[in-house]
């Protein structure tokens, strides 16, 4: 028995069972009954989903994630009014995923393992759908279709010291200012602009302009990609901890949070640092120069459930020339910084009014501006020009929602409403009035 284990005492079960029923299937035991009931072991084991090994847990986690997403596009001109419905995910890394832990114990207070975490958005990428592509390219670049390693990392940690983590992995700044929001309402109302941020802006005549408003406005998580990097984490002291990453090719980030109780309030705070030096390798921008700063904080009373989240992003790039600056005439130029600060602002109530499970209503805001210093020369007339604060960009947005939690399934639904109104500044003429209803739904596993 304790050679087989449990998998001999179930084909030994099958067995007798066979007996005791009289089956015809002992005379097929010939005279090597061991090797046939070792067969039928190794055959059980086959189609059997392990636990990982005798060492080394093995945890599948995750969710997924579909959404019906109706979107209105007006313009001044009728001719040129455009709108749709989609079904969607959620988004790369927000959406329909599974996730692969394991962990070991070394010694006491000491422990490795890793984490495989894989995507598979069964309709589209949100950042890349517009009105045109119902069904967008992967953000990512990478897998087969929309299947796709998000992070792949090993780790090893100590009880008093801390976690050193290496591989692909979420940097100590990806997502920092969104996570302390515990309202449940983050996968269906955060500031990354997952569900408009593909579609194009229009023109003055009510064509489609090159421009997106993904691409014209910078949002808060601009550092928003898992990245080959080493991470270190603290354990957390009285409600505190720090974390640290450096990557390829080159960055390096920190991070510091909170989250605690206090006179019948829930509160959470976090603030993250981020600064590259090369441009290899870096999503969203980041170009050598690049400096992101991110905080966010979430208050809750919770006996009425009535909270308060909010965030603030500050982007800057102190070595990226814009092409778009000659749209304004100046085409030679010597110097040039981009900058975008964004606020985001959510408050609402989260109460358990049925027996499903927690209600949530939300109301929220978001206003971003991006601007550029610059100095050159106008080619045709010899002109130097300069500015400081150039409006590049506008966006505001304003939305409703209703998230309903149901327990018993691991399950939240929702169903919001967005309102955006975003522009070029002084480098165009392109806008967006854009709005849309989404209805979804993710179950947790």
């Amino acid at each position: 028995m304790r050679k087989y284990g449990f998998s001999a005492l179930v084909a030994a079960g099958l067995l007798v069972g066979g007996l005791a029923t009289g089956s015809a299937s002992a005379a097929d035991l010939g005279g090597n009954c061991c090797a046939d009931l070792e067969e039928r072991i190794a055959e059980l084991e086959a189609t059997t989903a392990r636990k990982g090994n005798r060492k080394v847990s093995l945890t599948i986690s995750g969710w997924v994630g579909q959404q019906v997403l109706w979107w209105d596009n007006d313009t001044e001109d009728e001719a040129f009014n455009e709108s749709g419905v989609y079904v969607s995910d959620l988004g790369t890394t927000l959406g329909s995923h599974f996730k692969l832990t394991g962990a070991a114990q070394i010694s006491p207070g000491w422990s490795a393992g890793y984490v495989i975490h894989i995507e598979a958005d069964g309709a589209d990428n949100l950042l890349t759908t517009n009105q045109d592509v119902p069904t967008g390219p992967s953000v990512l670049g990478k897998g087969i279709d929309f299947a796709q390693t998000v992070q792949s990392y090993w780790f090893i940690k100590s009880d008093h010291i801390g976690k050193v983590s290496v591989g692909l992995l979420s940097q100590a700044s990806d997502n920092t200012a969104i996570l302390v929001d515990g309202s449940g309402s983050l996968v269906p109302a955060n500031f990354v602009p997952f569900d408009y941020g593909g579609f194009f802006l229009r023109n003055a005549d009510g064509t489609l302009s090159a421009a997106s408003i993904n691409s014209t406005f910078t949002h808060i998580d601009q550092n928003g990609i898992p990245l080959n990097a080493i991470r270190y984490d603290s354990p957390t002291f009285g409600g505190f901890s720090v974390s640290a990453s450096w990557g390829q090719d080159d960055f390096w980030d920190v991070a510091a949070r909170y989250a605690g109780e206090h006179g019948g309030f829930k509160v959470a705070i976090a603030g993250a640092y981020f600064e590259s030096t090369d441009a290899g390798g870096l999503p969203n921008n980041s170009a050598p120069g690049t400096k992101h700063y991110q905080v966010g904080a979430y208050v809750q009373h919770i006996d009425s459930g009535v909270f308060l989240y909010g965030a603030w992003g500050d982007y800057n790039n102190d070595s990226v020339v814009d092409s778009d600056l000659t749209a304004v005439g100046v085409t030679d130029i010597t110097s040039s910084n981009a900058d975008a600060e964004t606020w985001y602002v959510k408050a609402g109530v989260r109460q358990h009014l049925n027996p499903l499970g927690h209600t949530v209503f939300y109301g929220e805001y978001m206003d971003g501006k991006n601007s550029a210093d610059f100095a050159g020369t106008v080619t045709a007339t010899g002109q130097a020009v300069s500015a400081a604060g150039l409006n590049t960009g506008n966006l505001q947005l304003w939305g409703v929602g209703l998230v309903q939690e149901i327990d018993a399934a691991a399950m939240s639904m929702w169903l919001s409403y967005r309102n955006i109104d975003a522009d070029q500044g002084v480098i165009g003429d392109a806008t967006a009035d854009f709005q849309y209803v989404k209805f979804g739904a993710l179950i947790s596993f």
